[in-house]
């Protein structure tokens, strides 16, 4: 029996345990918090990021990481991409010594401008063939649901990415494999920044025209940043790209288009994140984590730009949609 170690109970952390206890995988989730590790042990409920979801029974909680992770096949990284690090920090000497890892993580490290997997790999030692990343447009509350759905698993190893397939494959919950990591990293880390973007213009009264631009100049910058790094343009044309990107641009589930949207109506970054109900809207950080990466390799990403301007320097988002639209005419 394949066993996982969830490794963060927030939504999606929550959302993808319920998916591989259905798919027949014993799962220990670990919480930061003992209050609610013991709620989601004694009522199968995670009140706090998913109300009314009741989770399987085969699904455990724990706020002992050593318990989590004991004789995992599969461990989970569910953490916020800013956290990754630290984390892995305390509990790499615990990490079964052949475990898959795998990362829902999605974002760039702040200071070493690393994506999630490069991350494992520094700080675990792991060979990559041992790292595998999940990417697609998966929204929690919608798979906790149990709504139809589609992912993306890329691991170098493609064997470790079949048993991954296999740990998580329901009637609802359908994995694609893919080795292309770098790809399915990009459009994972790029899509928040965008959605961030999608929620500015629709907080400021703009409507599917607009909304549907973004989006498409979005993927071409993603595209450009992915295609830089060694990515499969192939890869951002599918669920970890597009899909992912959609998803997240349009959905009023989505923390990033959320956050975006309540700075669209004028509201501060302190409103904003009220907005999302104090969970983490990863575009706010990676903006600038993106910006930064994608300055490194010469790539043009003027709508990254913008919402680095608009989070972090004060820029008012009409301001920013001006200068988007002040830009010199060129061929598409």
């Amino acid at each position: 029996m394949t066993k996982a170690a969830v490794m963060g109970s927030g939504s999606w952390g929550t959302a993808y345990a319920k998916v591989l206890a259905d798919a027949g995988t014993d799962v220990m989730m670990w919480a930061r918090r003992a209050e609610l590790a013991q709620c989601i042990e004694e009522r199968n409920e995670n009140r706090d990021y998913l109300r009314g979801i009741i989770l399987p029974e085969r699904l455990h909680a724990t706020a002992d990481p050593a318990a989590a992770l004991e004789d995992a096949d599969i461990v989970v990284l569910a953490v916020p991409s800013q956290t990754l690090r630290t984390n892995l920090g305390a509990w790499k000497e615990m990490l079964p010594p052949d475990a898959t890892l795998m990362s829902l993580a999605k974002g760039i490290e702040m200071d070493t401008l690393l994506r999630m997997s490069q991350v494992i790999t520094q700080v675990t030692k792991a060979d990559q063939s041992r790292v595998a990343v999940l990417s697609g447009p998966n929204l929690a509350r919608e798979i906790a649901e149990s709504q139809p759905a589609a992912t993306v698993i890329a691991c170098p190893d493609s064997s470790r990415a079949i048993s991954l397939q296999k740990a998580c494959h329901t009637m609802y919950f359908r994995p694609y494999t893919n080795a292309d990591v770098i790809g399915c990293e990009i459009g994972g880390a790029c899509k928040n920044v965008i959605a961030l973007a999608c929620g500015m213009a629709a907080g400021v009264g703009l409507g599917v025209n607009t909304i549907a631009s973004i989006i498409t100049r979005g993927l071409a910058e993603i595209t450009r940043l992915g295609v830089a790094l060694g990515a499969n343009p192939a890869t951002l044309a599918g669920l970890a790209g597009v899909g992912d990107l959609v998803a997240t641009c349009t959905s009023s589930l989505s923390r990033n288009r959320s956050f975006g949207e309540a700075l669209g109506r004028g509201g501060s970054m302190a409103e904003a994140q009220a907005a999302t109900h104090g969970q983490v809207a990863e575009g706010v950080k990676s903006c600038t984590s993106v910006q930064a990466l994608a300055n490194s390799y010469g790539v043009e990403m003027p709508l990254t730009n913008a919402v680095h301007q608009v989070c972090h320097e004060e820029q008012a988002v009409l301001d920013a949609v001006q200068q988007l639209l002040g830009r010199r005419m060129k061929p598409e």
